[in-house]
């Protein structure tokens, strides 16, 4: 729905007229390689898309916050004075959390009514949370004059998932979400939140989104099964050298003490922190220096990895992957995301599009009886206001 129809939607919602609207916007993401790596402290590289949430505000004068969206019947009333208490699962928990972190900082609220507009596809492992959760923020830090910077407003969205919605998500999405850029993907390292913004230069290539169609459900996932096992061999590794996080250690040093695990489970979920880490650090070099065949062949062995050590891919991203690698032209395949459905992203040649997401999707249909669908990716800004 574009602008012009999201305000008329707003205005018939809402009993109002069009005057005071604010607009808003923050796009999805895609992780580019560095995967289940985040929480631990370790290398990222993801970047901003050019789809993600657009949100309508206007005060409405009454001490309630009023919740719709374009993409769900469920609507929302609730008291803009403390406290906010999550009850279920439904959507607009996420932009109630994030009121709620504003709340404990000592903001006061006026009433507002929020229009939410998303084309990030629900469960797919883009950040739909992290997109909702960062304009949210963006949309209150504006309103009421916070003065929050945009870092403060990403360690704000992800305290609101940790603590209020119950997901201990690590940081990458939402700072992915809020400092994205055009044509460029971050360098983060997540332990101390220096980044980089690297020019995405893939000429003659794009990345190519596919989408299982399998939803994620990540709150009811195994991924904080994957961090207490992270903790796990954090703990057994320090008895050679004390250590706060897995990516301490480099991937040579882990092979000569990774007998300190005693689990072979938790070894190889240790492994994969490790290696990726690692993996991570190559990819930059490789792309910085144009060699996009070795970055592609990083991405395969970080899908591998996250499929035979970290045990977080599943039959559906799999046959994805295994489907894309067969098409001429693909250099690299991988899962995005926190895994166990949700989306692989594809590194492949401009000419082999149309047979990629020809050739793929049928091979996907006839392995698992599900449609695929796919988005040709460009890589956009991040949150930011739109008027």
């Amino acid at each position: 729905m574009d602008l012009q129809n999201l305000k008329k939607e707003f205005a018939k919602i809402y009993s109002t007229d069009e005057s005071g609207i604010k607009v808003y916007f923050s796009p999805g993401r895609v992780n580019l390689i560095g995967e289940h790596t985040d929480y631990n402290a370790g290398y990222v590289f993801p970047c901003a898309l050019n789809f993600g949430t657009t949100l309508l505000v206007k005060e409405n004068r009454k001490d309630i916050f009023r919740f719709a969206t374009t993409n769900f019947e469920h609507t929302a009333e609730i008291s803009i004075k403390p406290p906010f208490v999550k009850a279920g699962k439904e959507w607009y928990y996420y932009p109630m959390g994030v009121a709620d972190q504003f709340n404990k900082m000592g903001i006061s609220f006026r009433g507002l009514d929020f229009l939410f507009s998303g084309d990030i596809p629900n469960g797919a492992g883009l950040s739909s949370s992290a997109s909702i959760e960062m304009v949210t923020a963006y949309a209150l830090n504006d309103i009421f004059s916070v003065g929050e910077d945009m870092i403060s407003l990403v360690k704000l969205s992800q305290k609101a998932e940790n603590q209020f919605i119950g997901v201990n998500c690590g940081i990458m999405d939402q700072f992915a979400v809020g400092l994205g850029a055009k044509s460029k993907a971050i360098f983060l390292n997540c332990g101390n939140l220096d980044y980089e913004l690297v020019p995405l230069v893939i000429t003659g290539h794009k990345l190519i989104i596919s989408n299982t169609n399998k939803r994620r459900g990540l709150a009811d996932s195994k991924y904080n099964e994957r961090r207490s096992e992270c903790e796990l061999a954090v703990e057994n590794l320090s008895q050679v050298k004390k250590i706060n996080n897995l990516t301490e250690v480099s991937y040579a040093r882990f092979l000569e003490i990774n007998d300190m695990i005693t689990s072979p489970v938790v070894r190889r979920r240790a492994k994969h922190v490790i290696s990726e880490n690692q993996r991570v650090l190559d990819a930059i070099v490789a792309l910085k220096a144009g060699d996009l065949v070795l970055f592609g062949q990083l991405m395969n062995a970080s899908h591998d990895s996250l499929r035979n050590d970290y045990e977080v891919t599943g039959i559906e991203l799999d046959t994805l992957v295994e489907e894309a690698r067969k098409i001429p032209g693909v250099l690299g395949s991988r899962m995005t995301g926190a895994g166990f459905g949700g989306c692989t992203v594809s590194l492949v040649n401009e000419n082999s599009i149309d047979e990629f997401i020809e050739q793929v999707a049928i091979g996907y249909l006839e392995r698992t009886g599900l449609h695929a669908e796919f988005y040709v990716a460009e890589v956009g800004d991040g949150t930011k206001r739109v008027e």
